[in-house]
């Protein structure tokens, strides 16, 4: 402490200072913790309560889970939670049963990484993680109802993950009836004859094993053996969104290469389009819609079908084909596969065909040898890399001719990677000269172009003489007169339809919908994750654990690790650490199927770390139901469909924008599950969202560029020092790796919490990235100071205000502030909220006596924001109630409306005078006024007036003749 300070604080013993609002917050804290006035109850179950709460206006607020990491918090993780506890407060305070808590997301790689690195279990490390949390956001005051708290990680909470696991395993989509329905509905059509089976038997003539792959075609779990992302440096496999654009995980930076393993899929794609069209009753930002809309990736086109020539005879092969430019058919010269497509093995022949050109092969003697060494090359190439405009197309011919239905010439069939089974059906076929791709693919290969579509551009017909291809929507169909159909003429609008229609007559094709949106990998080789409620009987049909055997618990084990590979090995497989646990893995089991105890091997995958945030915001309704997943009566009052929210959900979503396309999307599937299976009256999980801004701190790098510690670093002249040598400086993210995380335990101590929250909400608008500025603290620090001096003397610590009426200018003040504040709250906006406080605050300081009712106000309308001095000085002032639940305040609107306003009026564009008129003062007087008045008579020396413009109450405008 300076001798400044200590001098400061002698003469002002009651002085508001970071030590005064350590003991208040504490204080405080302990007081909302003793009586639970965070405590929302429900309208049932354990944790209903006061009739009359109930009855209000009910708001769910939630911020995105945190995991709890060993770091602890920054400054920066903070803002969303400060943010969603001030607008909790503030719906409290204005009528509100307000239900708003915090869980934690506690499975993951990272507790994982820790305990392979250490020997701790995850357990240990989480929970200890999770504990000094608490502590940390404890701190700072949210209001949090605690008796709804969680984590994933606590079996009580995944047994209900697994049991919705189960649900949608146990479902399948019927199109018809555009929803999901039990399994056993579907098996009902199957026996009764009235849905056919793949192959026509009967269905009591397929085995179980048979009638387990004909339920996995339908199932929304289901396992399968797909091209994966497969990591080996990591050890498992990884999602499409967990994979750069680079093609490495997301977390480690590990190459990622393609594979083929039998994993679990969730079959989102079932859910494409109501996953599309419910985004327009939602309350999002439209650029998270954008992104899911372009994730999705709705297309309308046509499915060909290409009979494959030369596969073998009597062979019946088929290459179906999705493409949105049916009218160019005619001008197919050849086809590609993705590399990954099953058909390749099947259609590939053993020598090459006669008259295989040297350039098609690569050089191989066989087309087998050719296709095997051309997988292991795409294999090691991310999606992103393979579809690059300016990279040099590779390919390789697969031996295999088809026929192009149109005209029936036969055309060559090749792998390249630019094909991704991720999208359409992993096969094309090839207009070159329409299509950039096509044609520098051509091009390479020496491959036949044929003009179908007319260039507008005065290029010519002949796609020899083109530097690149032509592509039009607004042109006509030429070279495209088959036996059967001719397109010659038509638009191309025409023309697709004309093709639609043909195709389907014919029976080899029809119009269809296509969606880029793959079906979620939901298989993960590690340890510390959700396991399956999935056993293997001997035969290898998987079967469901019946509810009574859930939650299937982890066990312990010795080796957390999966097996990892040196990360550049495509040529592995995933060993995961539950299958070392042979005692867990093999077990005897009744499933209570009437088949009495048999043996079954466990499924060793478990759950990707997005399982348990698919449906959180369920478990906090109904925390402590052990009989279902949430009482219905429960859901409804909190998350039905109501006015303005057909789809129901969460009324306000906080948290980063990152999350658009990977946890938004997964949680979207799983409420419209359990909504067509009636489990829920929700459709879609979180009515409106908000991302908000990311907190930056500057990064300071020496000349090796390895960042130094921010707080260490001098300024001078302009320039930054560390350690006697120049660094540079840029703006960036915070974190302890980069040696410029502050932590709020800092800023709570040298300030306290109150100011550490006013800082943050004050730094600019809540959907805007700002930087940190530990200096720029102490601003709010000292409107807490000036708040406290206004309402306790420092002297003596007794309250200072008098019971008399406030002046009319304070009450304008006071009442504006009222009126601005209330609307800034609704709308998020707290920096310009305190900036109205702040106003107010200092007109207060200025008057020589504070009147009461004034000082009440203000203490109301800080306390959503900084909670601890507001039900400290709302005690002072002898009331015996918690500002929580206090009624904010209202504006009067006599008060908020100007006496007066300042008009200017302009002769010839130049203003001339300001009069003070009334607000809903008439356009015809405020003209009358504004030629009378003397400085406007004046300038215009007699001149006859041509037109006078009139904006009322602020502007006149006067042309003279």
């Amino acid at each position: 402490m300076s001798e400044t300070t200590a001098a400061a604080e002698t003469a002002a013993p009651h002085r508001y200072t970071a030590a005064l609002a350590a003991e208040i917050e504490a204080r405080w804290q302990d007081f909302w913790d003793e009586r639970g006035v965070y405590e929302a109850p429900n309208p049932s179950g354990d944790l209903a309560g006061d009739p009359e709460t109930v009855a209000r206006p009910k708001r769910f607020i939630m911020d995105m889970f945190p995991y709890p990491s060993g770091a602890g918090l920054h400054v920066g993780h903070p803002l969303g939670y400060i943010a969603t506890d001030v607008t909790a407060r503030y719906l409290r305070m204005t009528g509100h049963n307000v239900l708003h808590t915090l869980g934690f997301d506690a499975f993951g790689l990272p507790a994982e990484q820790y305990a392979v690195q250490t020997g701790t279990h995850p357990r240990v490390s989480t929970e200890a993680n999770i504990e000094n949390m608490k502590a940390q956001l404890r701190r700072l005051g949210l209001g949090h109802d605690q008796r709804r708290s969680f984590a994933t990680i606590d079996p009580d909470y995944y047994k209900w993950t697994q049991w919705i696991f189960l649900q949608i395993f146990n479902s399948w989509y019927d199109e018809e009836a555009d929803r999901a329905r039990p399994i056993s509905e579907l098996v009902e059509q199957f026996e009764s004859g009235a849905r056919p089976t793949p192959d026509g038997r009967a269905w009591s003539e397929l085995s179980e094993s048979e009638r387990a792959d004909v339920l996995g075609q339908y199932r929304l779990a289901y396992a399968s053996d797909a091209p994966v992302n497969w990591c080996p440096g990591l050890g498992t496999v990884l999602a499409n969104e967990e994979v750069t654009a680079e093609g490495r995980s997301e977390r480690g930076n590990y190459p990622v290469f393609k594979a083929k393993l039998r994993q679990w899929n969730m079959r989102i794609t079932a859910y494409a389009e109501r996953l599309l069209r419910d985004l327009d009753a939602l309350d999002w930002p439209e650029a998270i819609k954008l992104q899911q809309r372009n994730w999705i990736g709705r297309s309308e086109g046509a499915r060909i079908e290409f009979p494959v020539d030369g596969a073998g005879e009597g062979s019946a092969e088929r290459i179906t084909v999705f493409t949105t430019r049916q009218d160019t058919l005619f001008g197919a010269t050849y086809m590609v596969l993705a590399p990954e497509h099953e058909l390749v093995d099947r259609i590939v022949p053993e020598a090459w065909p006669e008259g295989t050109r040297e350039v098609w092969t690569g050089g191989h003697s066989t087309p087998a040898e050719a296709v095997s060494e051309y997988r292991k090359q795409a294999a090691a190439k991310s999606d992103v890399e393979r579809q690059a405009e300016a990279k040099e197309k590779t390919g390789v011919f697969t031996g295999a001719y088809a026929v192009n239905p149109a005209g029936g010439e036969r055309i060559p069939v090749f792998i390249a990677d630019y094909v991704l089974m991720g999208y359409g059906t992993g096969a094309i076929m090839a207009v070159p000269a329409h299509d950039s791709r096509d044609f520098a693919f051509a091009r390479a290969f020496e491959l036949p172009m044929r003009c179908v579509v007319e260039p507008t551009d005065g290029r010519g017909t002949d796609p020899a003489t083109w530097d690149d291809a032509f592509s039009s929507y607004d042109a006509a169909i030429i070279n495209s007169t088959g036996v059967e159909v001719s397109l010659d003429g038509l638009g191309v609008t025409e023309a697709k339809a004309r093709t639609t229609e043909w195709l389907t007559e014919s029976g080899i094709g029809e119009g269809t919908v296509n969606y880029r949106l793959r079906d979620w990998l939901f298989s993960r080789q590690r340890y510390w994750g959700e396991p399956f409620p999935i056993v293997y009987d001997e035969d290898g049909v998987a079967h469901a654990l019946p509810e009574s055997m859930l939650p299937l618990q982890l066990p312990e084990v010795e080796d957390y690790s999966p097996r990892t590979f040196d990360p550049d090995d495509a040529d592995t497989e995933p060993e995961t650490p539950l299958s070392r646990n042979e005692e867990w893995v093999n077990v005897t089991l009744d499933l209570g199927d009437g088949r009495g105890p048999r043996r079954f091997r466990r499924e060793t995958n478990t759950m990707p770390n997005w399982a348990g945030s698919c449906w959180y915001e369920l478990r906090y309704l109904d925390p402590h139901n052990d009989e279902k997943l949430v009482d219905p009566e429960i859901e409804r009052y909190w998350m039905g469909p109501r006015e303005g929210m057909p789809t129901g959900g969460v009324d306000l979503y906080v948290g980063g924008a990152e999350h658009a396309v990977l946890h938004l999307l997964y949680a979207r599937f799983w409420s419209k599950v359990l909504y067509d299976l009636g489990h829920v009256s929700s459709a879609e999980p979180f009515h409106k969202l908000f991302n908000q801004g990311m907190i930056q701190a500057y990064v300071y790098r020496d000349s090796r560029g390895i960042a130094v510690p921010a707080a260490e670093v001098e300024e001078r002249d302009g320039a930054y020092w560390y350690g006697g040598e120049k660094v540079s400086r840029a703006l960036g993210k915070m974190g302890k790796s980069l040696k410029n995380a502050v932590t709020p335990d800092e800023i709570c101590a040298e300030y306290g919490a109150d100011t550490l929250r006013l800082y943050e909400m004050a730094m600019g608008p809540l959907d805007v990235s700002r930087p940190w500025d530990t200096r720029a603290v102490v601003g709010q620090y000292r409107l807490l100071q000036r708040l406290w001096r206004n309402v306790v003397d420092e002297t003596t610590g007794e309250v200072a205000v008098v019971d008399a009426e406030p002046d009319e200018e304070t009450l304008r003040a006071l009442h504006k502030a009222v009126d601005g504040v209330r609307q800034d709250m609704e709308g998020l906006r707290f920096n310009t909220a305190i900036a109205k406080i702040t106003e107010l605050n200092n007109h207060v300081t200025r008057l020589r006596e504070v009147p009461r009712s004034v000082a009440e106000r203000m203490v109301l309308l800080i306390a959503p924001l900084a909670p601890h001095i507001a039900e400290e000085l709302w005690r002072r002032l002898g009331h015996d109630t918690s500002v929580v639940h206090e009624d904010f305040p209202v504006a009067d609107p006599r008060y908020v409306v100007d006496e007066t306003v300042t008009c200017v009026v302009q002769v010839r564009g130049k203003v001339k005078a300001r009069l003070e008129v009334a607000p809903d003062i008439s356009e015809a007087d405020l003209e009358a006024r504004a030629l009378a008045e003397p400085a406007i008579t004046g300038a215009l020396g007699g001149a006859d007036v041509r037109k006078v413009i009139v904006r009322a109450p602020k502007l006149v405008n006067i042309v003279p003749a």
